[in-house]
Order: C-alpha cells, then sequence, then structure tokens
C-alpha cells in the first residue's frame, strides 16, 4: 500500500532533476553495456533484459492491485517507451555477438566475433545518445505535474526520433553497404601473406 500511495511517485521527486537525470542515465547505460559486453555469453542479454521486465511487472502488479493503475502509465510511458525500447536494441546487439560466435558462416569464428564486436560500436555509440535522452525525459518531463498527455507526448516524440534515426537513417547506411565495421584502410590489412 505504501508504495502504491508514495514510494512509486517518490522515486520520480525526490532527487533534483538534474541529478535524478544523470543517476538513470549511468544505471541505464551500465545496463545496456552489460548487454553489449557480455552478449557472447549468450544469456546475460536474456538475464538482463528478464530482470528489468520483472521489475517493471512486479510496479504495475502493485499498482494495478492498489487501483493506481493511471499512476503507474502516466509515470513510466514518458521515458520508458525510449528507455525499454534501447535496452532491447542493446540485448539484441549482444545477442549479434553470440551469433557471429555460434554461426561464424566462412569466416573463423575468430574473424566473425572481432567484425561483430567492431559493428557494435557504433550500436554502443547509438544507445549512448538514446539513454542520454531517455534519461532527460526521466529527470525532467516525469516528475513533472503536467497533464499525462503532454508527457507522454514528450516521451513519444523521444521515440520518434529514436525509430527515424535507427530505421530510416540507420537503413539508407546498411543498404549503402555500411556495416559498422572499419574499412581495410582503417584497420590494416587483417593477414599478411607472402608472395
Amino acid at each position: 500500500q505504501r508504495y502504491a500511495d508514495d514510494q512509486f511517485v517518490s522515486y520520480y521527486r525526490e532527487n533534483p532533476n538534474a541529478i535524478f537525470a544523470g543517476t538513470v542515465w549511468t544505471n541505464n547505460a551500465w545496463i545496456a553495456a552489460q548487454c553489449v559486453l557480455f552478449g557472447v555469453t549468450g544469456f546475460w542479454p536474456l538475464m538482463v533484459i528478464m530482470q528489468n521486465a520483472v521489475g517493471v511487472g512486479t510496479s504495475a502488479a502493485i499498482m494495478i492491485a492498489f487501483d493506481r493503475a493511471d499512476v503507474f502509465f502516466q509515470f513510466i510511458l514518458p521515458h520508458g517507451l525510449l528507455e525499454l525500447t534501447a535496452i532491447f536494441v542493446a540485448g539484441a546487439a549482444g545477442l549479434q555477438i553470440f551469433w557471429a560466435w555460434v554461426a561464424p558462416g566462412r569466416r573463423t569464428r575468430a574473424a566473425a566475433l572481432a567484425a561483430a564486436g567492431r559493428s557494435l560500436a557504433t550500436v554502443a555509440v547509438g544507445l549512448v545518445f538514446a539513454l542520454a535522452l531517455s534519461g532527460l525525459v526521466e529527470g525532467f518531463v516525469t516528475p513533472r505535474e503536467w497533464p499525462w498527455q503532454v508527457k507522454i507526448a514528450i516521451g513519444a516524440a523521444a521515440l520518434g526520433v529514436f525509430l527515424f534515426y535507427m530505421l530510416w537513417v540507420g537503413r539508407r547506411a546498411a543498404r549503402a553497404g555500411e556495416t559498422g565495421d572499419l574499412t581495410e584502410y582503417e584497420a590494416g590489412t587483417p593477414t599478411l601473406t607472402a608472395g
């Protein structure tokens, strides 16, 4: 009852906006980094995503049980739309490294893993900016006593920016042959051969 009536909302309001935004950005960046760094295990990204799902689901269950579903969605959706999408992208990127190790194709496992790891740097940089935007929304929009429609519209706009960049700009780059990996000129000759 106390969580539903007080603790859920006070979590978003108990610290100054800038400090809270920085804290959630750091926390979410750490979660995304775990998905990327330990993606080669194949289970770590799934575990991280499951933990997040359980945490959000538990909060939702408590709030709904105490007839506070409206408050739950008003405080989760503004930042959660982009934040959860970014975490899922991080998990997928980590699993892509695992898949490069499992099914390397014509390359050696080491070469496939190295290429996937280098390509992942592009995803990691993009997630830093996406999670920074999500942190700003969570720190400066979510705690405000604005109409819920305004807060959710701002969160949806932030998600829209991310999706536009990922799906429109990213698709154009992929069609142009960009993989995120280094070119041979940037990386140097991968294998030296005599004669």
